[in-house]
């Protein structure tokens, strides 16, 4: 028989994990200010209009903030004198961007709400679901209610931030590391549907590489030289401000333009989910926002911890 003082301790603790678990909510702003989602939404489609590669860059905005400590707006914060910008990662430096429609997106929202009242932690999460509809593709419920980080940490991001060059089992690793499975590593790597890469970072795949396309190695040498052209760009597939299977099907045509990219399609132990999400789209829409909602759930600062920024690029 279990004794109450167990059987409270057990009730305790599973109230705890549950309030953990549920403390996001898609429906976390409808009371405080429901006109703060539709004003994301306005901003983010106007800046995708007006380029659509700013779709990619804030989709990559919320993935890169989320893998470093949770999804806590570090990445927003620049440089001060106890911390260095997370900007300066090498997996960010001269390569993220976007942050001038962040500060569009929180000007606006503040005006809409009449305060500070939305983070700018969820404001990433929102905008990366806006920017994959914006450019043809699945929706799914942000669940929101996270709040912003008081620091940020360049060593942080530049030991856990996947790399270019990682083969299979570093990337499963890599994602592992963060409570994402195999099926979340593919579904989100989807995400180089759209999108365009520098030079630099796949130049050695397409002098190097051995499970490359050759006509594909040709094409892209074309803009990108042995030496020099460092960010001249590529797209990750044909239809770069299309959110679609393209990305998938180049995979399976061993024409991915990242090693990272290939690696998912190897000879290794994600080759059929490739397959399964190049023919079938409904199957990668689905899994593509069911990983993007687990990862928006990495570590969010919520309650009474962390603050809701006035301005995302320092803390307040």
């Amino acid at each position: 028989m279990v004794s109450p003082t167990n059987f409270l301790l057990h009730a305790f603790l599973w109230l705890a994990l549950a309030a953990t678990a549920f403390s996001l909510s898609p429906n976390f702003y409808h009371n405080v200010c429901p006109q703060a989602l539709p004003a994301i939404k306005r901003v983010v489609e106007a800046a995708v209009h007006k380029e659509r590669r700013m779709g990619a860059s804030l989709l990559r905005l919320h993935f890169h903030d989320c893998f470093v400590n949770g999804c806590d707006g570090s990445l927003l914060l620049d440089s001060t004198s106890s911390f260095e910008t997370e900007k300066n990662a090498r997996g960010n430096l001269n390569s993220v961007r976007g942050f001038e429609v962040v500060d569009q997106i929180k000007a606006e929202v503040d005006r809409v709400c009449g305060r500070p009242v939305v983070s700018c932690a969820d404001i990433l999460a929102v905008a990366a679901r806006d920017s994959v509809v914006a450019l043809g593709g699945p929706t799914w419920k942000v669940r929101l209610g996270r709040r912003d980080s008081t620091t940020a940490s360049r060593t942080l991001a530049d030991s856990v931030l996947p790399s270019a060059s990682m083969d299979l089992p570093a990337l499963i690793n890599n994602f592992k590391n963060q409570g994402l499975n195999k099926r979340d590593l593919v579904a989100l790597s989807g995400g180089h549907t759209i999108g365009l890469s520098q030079c630099l970072i796949f130049r050695n795949r397409i002098y190097n590489a051995t499970n490359i396309d050759p006509a594909f190695a040709k094409e892209r040498r074309a803009t990108c030289p042995r030496t020099g052209g460092n960010t001249n760009l590529a797209p990750f597939d044909p239809t770069p401000a299309r959110f679609d299977t393209a990305y998938f099907k180049n995979l399976v045509k061993e024409r991915g333009l990242l090693t990272s990219d290939q690696a998912l399609f190897s000879g290794g132990s994600t080759d059929k989910l490739v397959e399964t999400y190049s023919k079938n789209p409904n199957v990668f829409w689905v899994d593509f926002g069911k990983s993007m909602i687990k990862m928006g759930n990495i570590k969010p600062l919520t309650g009474k911890q962390g603050q809701i920024r006035v301005n995302c690029r320092k803390v307040n």
